[in-house]
């Protein structure tokens, strides 16, 4: 036989989920192969008739410890790790009674999902898998002659290389699903040490691990000669990541990109307060709105920038329906993502074929923590998530006039935004809907330029005489370092600001506000997003 084909003739399967565990192990009993097993893994396979020994009755030690102990044994790991054909391995195990494991199928305990649910701390101890962990990295490294499964989406992978080999696996097939394994048992490592972290407030680790499992591999990345992978990280939040696609084409890199940044900002939105619409363009906002109805929200959003929103990013912070649903497909829009849609929605959105209608199961909560992370040269930047929300933040006033009840709502509407635009950021706001965005530019000046600018074409596309900024309030990511930006929102007719205050020249800005007979607030709390 090729030195690159290795017969199975026995596996252990010990799996936490046991989906298609049967039909699985009937075909490797098909080619002759002797199954050993663990726990309830071994009652299921004997309750279905399948002949199978108890790994206690190999290792002569029982299960012990509440389970804790059962695969940590010379016979279970000498079986993986000896390499076929070394005469001293082979002596070592004739010695010890050692017999050769030629496939591993393990899944581990289930430590992701129980955190998920909310589990105690106990609880989530118990499904710290040890011996499964064990086993896989083992196998993992004796791939030359073990082939190891974690998935069980490999389950038919390993039966049709069994019958295209006549009982046998390939070297080919044995090297990717180590590769896997590794990846697997860090991943789950990660989420462990992520979890501990999080549990005893360690915010900077000696160690960080990230893992993820694949969700899809995309044709390229940000640009066609860049390859990617969408991944799924154990923190569960409702978004892309657990979205279901009702219709259109498969997602890009840039898609999925920018309809994370449009559902965390149309999030920061209760759905029980107000109906809210964001409409993305390269993960910057170019129009927000809140309304009674979302059709309302949609149409007030869609003002701020139709020319941007053309080929956008649409996500609304409740069941899409048939209202908002026809206005959105007037124009050109890549991707809907809504937490729920109902049918009458789904029947419009599906004339056009092209669009992608995603489907999440509820909103990303604004003021959970979590990890964001970056990568640099050689590293990357963890940091926690931007769980600051400005309806818990204790506004100041520091002008001599006080913002109205009107301005001081579109005030907390505009920081909302801020928080979602990339910085230097400057947003005006008018009655509930952005009227002009500035955003990504070198200087805060510039931002406010560009914002004020960006109103005044607002206003020439829907036909007015005068800038949506006029009347509206402004908000700044960051301070003002000077009064320049300031002074070019009073110029545009703004009549109230937001911002986090801090600069050495705070009062020189207040007092350029007041002798602009603007009203200011600040907020203690910046914004900047990179």
């Amino acid at each position: 036989m090729s030195r690159d084909l290795r017969r199975v003739t026995r596996a252990l399967l010990s799996v936490s989920d046991k989906t298609d565990l049967i039909e699985f192990a009937r075909a490797l009993t098909g080619h002759g192969i002797e199954l050993i097993s663990t726990g309830g893994t071994r009652k299921a396979l004997a309750d279905a008739g399948l002949a199978v020994k108890d790994v206690s009755d190999i290792t002569q030690f029982p299960e012990m410890m509440d389970g804790r102990v059962k695969t940590l044994h010379p016979k279970v790991h000498g079986g993986l790790l000896a390499i076929r054909e070394n005469p001293e391995h082979e002596a070592a195990m004739l010695a010890h009674g050692i017999g050769q494991i030629d496939l591993l199928v393990v899944n581990l305990y289930p430590f992701e999902a129980t955190v998920a649910k909310g589990a105690d701390w106990d609880d989530c101890i118990e499904n710290i898998d040890i011996g499964g962990p064990a086993m896989i990295r083992g196998a993992a490294k004796n791939h030359n002659d073990v082939a190891v499964v974690v998935d069980v989406s490999d389950y038919s992978v390993i039966t049709e290389a069994l019958a295209a080999n006549t009982g046998s696996t390939t070297l080919n097939l044995r090297k990717k699903l180590a590769q896997k394994a590794y990846a697997r048992t860090a991943a789950y490592d990660a989420a462990i040490s992520n979890w501990f972290a999080a549990a005893i407030n360690e915010t900077t680790p000696e160690y960080r691990a990230i893992g993820g499992a694949l969700a899809e591999a995309m044709r390229y990345g940000e640009n066609p000669h860049q390859s990617a992978g969408f991944y799924r990280t154990p923190e569960h939040r409702f978004g892309v990541s657990t979205a279901r696609q009702l219709q259109g084409k498969t997602l890009s890199f840039n898609n999925v990109n920018d309809t994370d940044a449009a559902f965390e900002c149309v999030a920061e939105f209760d759905p029980k307060r107000t109906a809210a619409v964001a409409i993305i363009k390269h993960a910057n906002p170019c129009g927000v709105a809140e309304g009674k109805t979302l059709k309302e929200a949609y149409e007030k959003a869609l003002r701020c920038d139709p020319t941007s929103a053309f080929g956008g990013i649409v996500a609304l912070n409740r069941k899409l329906d048939a209202d908002a649903a026809r206005e959105i497909v007037k124009i050109f829009t890549e991707v809907i993502i809504v937490p729920d849609a109902d049918d009458d929605a789904v029947a419009i959105i599906a004339t056009k074929k092209n669009l992608r209608l995603l489907v999440t199961g509820g909103l990303p909560d604004p003021r959970a923590g979590g990890l964001s992370v970056r990568t640099v040269s050689g590293g990357m930047l963890v940091q926690g998530r931007d769980n600051a929300v400005v309806d818990d933040m204790d506004l100041k006033v520091v002008t001599k006039r006080a913002p109205s009840e009107a301005e001081l709502a579109d005030l907390r509407f505009a920081f909302r935004i801020c928080k979602h635009v990339k910085s230097n950021a400057i947003v005006y706001v008018k009655d509930g809907a952005t009227v002009g965005i500035g955003a990504g530019q070198m200087s805060r000046v510039d931002s406010s330029r560009i914002a004020a600018w960006k109103a005044a074409e607002a206003a020439k596309a829907a036909g007015l005489d005068e800038t949506l900024a006029k009347g509206a309030v402004v908000a700044s990511d960051a301070f003002f370092p000077f009064a320049d930006g300031l002074l070019a929102a009073a110029e545009a007719g703004a009549t109230a600001v937001i911002q986090p205050g801090g600069s050495m020249r705070d009062n020189e800005v207040i007092e350029a506000a007041d002798k602009a007979g603007l009203a200011m607030v600040v907020t203690g709390h910046r914004h900047f997003r990179h």
